[in-house]
């Protein structure tokens, strides 16, 4: 099943923002600029514009306001004043997403594509497996939206900082020895336990350890929260008269400001803390605990919106559920630096077949090629502006904040006028080549 003519030209898309209290307001963040030139909304100046997401969600939709004629391939304006969703435009013309998407997904997008702009923390959270999501979504479909996993790749835009994934063993300990507050928090007892025992007790042992403790920790009374953390704010001002606060404790003063009395800050000295720099990635599969500081980011991941919550959050949280889901695996997050594929395009594969994302940063004058792909793909113009081909899409200029959809099978070909940089979300390119290799092995059979 290939994709005919006029299911080969790009979509114009418009696209939906969310408005959450932890992002950057006005013109300060890149989501409400880039809102603007999409939508040709005005933004508020006082107004946080957190994310502006691109696909078929329902909780943010994107809209349709070009599409082809189907007799003759050409483009034409939608005439509803919103356009027809995409999610509505992809299940009248299933071909656009290929055989193998098809198959695999059914008829719709696997992936969501964001531009996050974090002005604080956003909660200490986790992304449910499909096994866990399908029995929230069940029990709770008014807070857990979808039964879906939510795997997912933050790509830094600017200096971008996470809490991700618990630290090592050794670095636990540490945490007891230097922050006795903890230990008061959740007793000796639990503490001890941690500090006697090592990687040669085994991993399942240490994890059993680790949950045991973290549970305590993030059950704790607003009393015992309250009195912990006023307990290490006087302790750490008073160090800080005689030696240089670690990062940690930085960001953990910092969080306090955000979350008064909220168990999220002291949660943060069991994380790593990633910094990441433009052009930098790490991904979160399911179950791992993390939360986004500040920065701007992409962010692709599968299509959903399940997130169990359980600090620095005024949003519902759901403790037990997030304590008992997590892997408690140790150790830093893996960073991806991209793969090159030519001189101006980069690749950032997660181990997750449902999405990857392509930075591309074209200098004036220079052009290049995005080769036919099996699958369906997302192009967001970040900044500058270009000549853009596909089919009849024919020498087209796209600028800041445009949205672009490209059925399977759809070669496209860039000139860039100032400075452009994009970004391509798509299907995975592992999961294809895993598809290949299936079916040679099939027939060698």
């Amino acid at each position: 099943m290939d994709s005919t003519p006029s299911q080969k030209n790009l979509l114009r898309l418009r696209c939906s923002v969310q408005n959450y209290d932890w992002g950057l307001k006005g013109h300060d963040s890149r989501v409400a600029r880039l809102y603007a030139r999409n939508s040709g909304s005005e933004t508020r100046p006082d107004s946080p514009y957190a994310e502006l997401w691109m696909g078929t969600h329902e909780s943010g939709p994107s809209f349709v306001v070009q599409a082809p004629r189907a007799s003759n391939g050409v483009l034409v304006d939608v005439d509803d004043d919103v356009g027809v969703s995409l999610k509505k435009w992809i299940l009248e013309n299933p071909n656009v997403l290929g055989d193998k998407v098809l198959h695999n997904w059914g008829c719709d997008l696997p992936f969501l594509f964001k531009v996050l702009s974090v002005a604080k923390a956003l909660s200490i959270q986790a992304h449910p497996n499909k096994e866990l999501a399908r029995a929230l979504h069940k029990a709770r479909p008014d807070v857990y939206k979808d039964d879906n996993h939510k795997p997912e790749m933050a790509l830094a835009i600017t200096e971008f900082e996470a809490l991700c994934g618990f630290i090592s063993l050794e670095e636990l300990k540490g945490v007891l020895c230097y922050v006795p507050e903890i230990v008061d928090m959740v007793g000796s007892a639990y503490a001890n336990q941690i500090l006697h025992i090592n990687e040669q007790d085994g991993e399942e042992k240490v994890k059993s350890i680790l949950r045991s403790i973290f549970t305590k920790l993030m059950l704790a009374s607003k009393a015992t929260i309250m009195k912990v953390l006023s307990n290490i704010k006087s302790r750490l001002q008073i160090e800080s008269q005689v030696r240089k606060l670690t990062d940690k404790e930085l960001l953990v003063l910092r969080l306090e400001k955000q979350y008064p009395a909220d168990v999220g800050v002291i949660s943060a000295f069991f994380f790593n803390y990633v910094k990441l720099n433009p052009g930098e990635a790490l991904y979160l599969g399911a179950d791992e605990p993390h939360a986004y500081v500040s920065g701007e980011c992409i962010e692709c991941m599968a299509t959903s919106d399940n997130v169990v919550r359980a600090g620095l959050t005024p949003k519902h949280r759901d403790v037990k559920t997030l304590c008992s889901m997590l892997t408690y695996k140790q150790g830093f997050p893996e960073i991806l630096q991209g793969v090159p594929l030519n001189s101006y395009v980069r690749r950032y594969l997660p181990p997750f077949d449902e999405f990857e994302v392509d930075r591309c940063i074209l200098p004036r004058g220079a052009s290049t090629v995005f080769p036919p792909v099996l699958g369906p793909s997302i192009f967001l113009v970040m900044a500058g502006e270009g000549i853009m081909h596909a089919e009849s899409f024919k020498g087209e200029l796209v600028t800041e904040g445009d949205v672009l959809f490209a059925p399977a099978n759809t070669e496209i070909s860039i000139e860039s006028e100032s400075g452009l940089q994009l970004y391509r979300a798509g299907v995975n390119d592992r999961f294809f080549q895993a598809s290949l290799l299936c079916k040679s092995t099939f027939f060698l059979l």
